[in-house]
């Protein structure tokens, strides 16, 4: 499974498990999860680089009427798995 590093604002490391990403309205999406395990945690990213950034810079997505689209939108190309936020 592709991993994607996230570095914290204090420094920390730490890296998720890549489930699932979309592009809407020109912002490319990750959806997460802290391990590989089944009851993993899941987090949404968002990917605020602009196009002449050599890498990708995510943030977590906190806006809760974002949050809730895309939840739905995931939900919906991962039928089959429940995620909770």
């Amino acid at each position: 499974m592709e991993t994607v590093k996230f570095k914290t604002d204090d420094g920390q490391e730490l890296e998720f498990y890549i489930e699932e990403q979309t592009r809407l309205n020109g912002t490319n999406y990750l959806l997460v999860a802290d391990s590989e395990e089944e009851e993993a945690n899941a987090f949404i990213l968002k990917d605020i680089s602009k196009d002449t950034d050599e890498e990708a810079e995510y943030v977590f997505v906190e806006d809760e009427n974002e949050l809730d689209a895309l939840l739905r939108v995931f939900e919906e190309m991962m039928d089959d798995t429940d995620i909770l936020l």
